[in-house]
């Protein structure tokens, strides 16, 4: 007998825009800083990073819509961060949160499929439901990425638009051909992105990722897809710059804190509160 087609996943923007309405519209992030290690009163060891970690997983998974692992900050302890953080994932998707890791991968050819195997792949110990990447070896060089994410019903965020001061020799360099070169190429980018979503409904799979310390973003940031905008807390954003930061676009976006919860552990009450409020904060302003 011919086996029955198995149906599609659901795709990461659905379950996206369904975490947001239940949720809340935050993303945390998990950033095991030794400095954080060290207010928690923990070692910066193996076992420091697991009581940090899998504390905020408790405190946060089944409540908040997105966790944002970064990835470094679990690497440097080799393989005994990377178990760390493959527990992390396991428990945090199985709470109902949305896992992103935050890699910011980027590579040609094989070496990106496998980044995307590691990470987007169903049967990886790292599956997570997003990913972010880097596109600065061309936007096809993420082909790869893009195509395992949507078989997977995963999604996939595009660093486009960052706050450091340096990126803009980059993000802001205007596309050679441009008539007075005003296509920069950040805006290449999320032209790339808006393509990618065209016909998606109510969140394309596919976000950009753009900074909500910018003074402005200066783009057109409608993309339909998500817009990860980290910053938001100890990097000196707030809630209510995001609608100068993002404006018509502003109900596509994913705000994203880390320290500025974090710093309130290992209380988990404390953490909880702490990411509800700044949940409401945005919801607020948002509306």
């Amino acid at each position: 007998m011919t086996p029955e087609p198995s149906e599609p996943p659901e795709s990461f923007g659905h379950r996206l825009r369904r975490a947001r309405d239940t949720r809340g519209p935050l993303c945390v992030g998990i950033d095991p800083h030794a400095a954080l290690l060290a207010r928690w009163g923990l070692p910066d060891d193996p076992a420091g990073l697991e009581r940090f970690t899998m504390t905020a997983v408790e405190a946060l998974a089944d409540r908040v819509a997105v966790l944002k692992p970064q990835s470094a900050f679990f690497e440097r302890f080799g393989s005994r961060g990377i178990a760390v953080l493959e527990k992390a994932v396991t428990v945090a998707r199985a709470a109902g949160a949305l896992v992103l890791m935050d890699a910011k991968r980027g590579d040609i050819g094989s070496t990106m499929a496998g980044y995307a195997a590691a990470y987007l792949d169903k049967d990886a110990p790292l599956r997570s439901d997003a990913l972010t990447v880097t596109p600065y070896l061309g936007y096809e060089s993420l082909r790869p990425a893009l195509d395992a994410a949507h078989a997977a019903g995963a999604g996939v965020f595009v660093v486009t638009l960052t706050s450091n001061p340096e990126g803009d020799e980059v993000q802001r360099a205007a596309v050679r051909g441009t008539p007075g070169g005003a296509r920069t190429v950040a805006q290449t980018v999320l032209d790339h992105i808006a393509a990618e979503n065209r016909g998606a409904a109510p969140f394309g799979s596919v976000g950009a990722v753009v900074g909500a310390t910018l003074a402005e973003a200066d783009a057109d940031l409608a993309v339909g897809g998500p817009l990860l905008a980290p910053g938001i807390g100890a990097q000196g954003a707030a809630p209510a710059d995001l609608p100068r930061v993002f404006g018509a676009a502003l109900p596509q976006v994913l705000p994203s804190a880390s320290r500025s919860v974090l710093a309130h552990g290992p209380d988990i009450a404390r953490l909880r509160a702490v990411a509800e409020q700044l949940a409401d904060d945005v919801r607020n302003v948002s509306s």
